[in-house]
């Protein structure tokens, strides 16, 4: 009892943190705009210095929130957002609404009144960074290099085969189509195999069996234990709610061949299992959605479908090129506690989010909100010729996940490693948090004037 009193009180702890942090920022902002008002604002066009931030998901989204927010009136500097997705991508839905159809759309929330600051303060280009240097940015659409005095790099992670974990397409009209093309593969299979048996494998396994009874649905995961990322109960929680829905699951295995023509996978143990199409871990995003295009177009006929949940990589070639050295073995950013770049020469360059080795265990979006709030921080204080002070620290409350066990019911677990808490709920709204997301960022839920025109360059004040 005493044990479970003390992670009640540390929950508590960390949640005062967390709504002080929120209350300095919006007294912190206000006071901006006040002292704006009173004393006026330096001319848009004197802003000559730059603050660029690359990747606007959870992390890069918040740092350009406090820092646009923070800057002063009469400061030189400007932010520049550079992000691919013409939307904010909720990737936390995407399972659900890879099975259950009708809402796709409101996993894509329009930018804008999240990141808000005085005129001139923010700008915001849609374009992907292709090279850095140590003092430019460079983007695909070929327009001139973007000169930078602080470099913020938030590229997030990736999975070659995109859905359920990613999109993989950065406009919202051909996002909304890739779901829909995995809801009717899920729809109209007979045998669904899903690959991969962490957060995102167990909830659309758990909700196509759920949404569609009669289906054979299989999961495959190369660990001895499902959610093995976890504590024990997370895992047991998890592996009942399977049985109790009828899910088949393969555990210690995984595919190691793929044969269209047959129509089959096989699997390390030698068993073959019968599926008319699967996605592939070796196909590009791009070619992956050609294919599954083509496929699904070209065929209504029932079939078997292989749905790829395996595990996701840090986007972080951008900074190979300029920095070898920054880049760990397995592909993360080194930073230091105070997240710069672990780089003598760019010590004016952060890195936050899923992209950067903070050695948190389960990176999810409070450890990316947290890491974004030392970021700018930091940031904040360099513009004023302060030395960055800031650390993060891997907190165990950072752990925290909530985890949906078919359609009506879901798990939240945290735990440090040696005790844990865990609730189960009944779920009563089927689109699950993304209502309350939509008004978090500052959006009407589902309010969106988007026209579907790709790449323009957006000023948002």
């Amino acid at each position: 009892m005493l044990s479970k009193a003390g992670l009640y009180a540390r929950i508590a702890g960390y949640m005062f943190v967390i709504i002080g942090e929120e209350l300095s920022y919006i007294f912190s902002k206000a006071a901006v705009r006040l002292r704006a008002r009173l004393f006026g604002s330096i001319d848009p066009a004197q802003r000559d210095r730059t603050i660029v931030i690359v990747g606007a998901s959870f992390a890069g989204h918040h740092v350009a929130r406090l820092v646009a927010g923070q800057l002063s009136p009469q400061s030189r500097y400007r932010v520049v957002v550079i992000e691919p997705n013409s939307h904010f991508q909720f990737t936390w839905v995407l399972p659900r609404f890879c099975v259950v159809k009708g809402h796709e759309e409101k996993a894509f929330i329009p930018y804008g009144r999240y990141a808000s600051s005085l005129p001139g303060v923010l700008e915001w280009i849609q374009d992907r960074v292709v090279s850095i240097d140590k003092t430019h940015v460079r983007l695909a659409k070929g327009l001139d290099p973007i000169q930078y005095d602080y470099l913020v790099l938030a590229t997030g992670s990736g999975v070659k085969t995109g859905l359920p974990s990613r999109v993989n397409a950065t406009e919202k009209s051909a996002g909304v189509e890739l779901i829909r093309d995995v809801q009717r593969g899920i729809e109209t299979a007979k045998t669904v195999v899903v690959v991969g048996g962490g957060a995102a494998g167990m909830e659309v396994a758990t909700d196509a069996k759920d949404l569609y009874p009669d289906k054979n649905i299989i999961l495959v995961h190369s660990r001895p234990a499902v959610m093995h990322r976890f504590g024990k109960r997370l895992q047991d929680e998890a592996m009942q709610a399977l049985k109790r829905l009828g899910v088949e699951v393969i555990l210690e295995d995984r595919v190691v061949d793929e044969d269209p023509a047959a129509k089959k996978v096989t699997l390390r143990s030698g068993r073959e299992i019968s599926c008319d199409y699967f996605v592939s871990p070796s196909l590009t995003p791009s070619s992956f959605s050609l294919a599954l295009s083509e496929i699904w177009r070209c065929s209504s006929r029932p079939r078997h479908h292989q749905v790829n949940c395996t595990g996701q990589a840090p986007c972080s070639q951008v900074l190979a090129s300029v920095s070898p050295n920054s880049i760990s073995p397995n592909g993360y950013i080194k930073v230091k506690p105070t997240l710069q770049v672990a780089d003598e020469e760019l010590s004016h360059v952060y890195a936050c989010g899923d992209v950067a080795d903070t050695e948190t265990p389960c990176p999810n979006a409070r450890s990316a909100l947290r890491q974004a709030t030392t970021v700018a921080r930091n940031v904040l204080r360099a513009v004023d010729g302060k030395e960055p002070k800031y650390e993060y620290r891997s907190h165990w409350a950072d752990t925290f996940i909530k985890l949906t066990l078919g359609l009506d019911r879901s798990t939240t677990f945290m735990g440090d490693g040696h005790k844990d808490l865990m609730f189960r709920a009944k779920e009563k709204n089927i689109t699950l948090m993304v209502k309350q997301t939509w008004a978090r960022l500052g959006q009407t839920p589902y309010e969106d004037k988007y026209d579907g025109k790709e790449g323009e360059e957006v000023k948002l004040e």
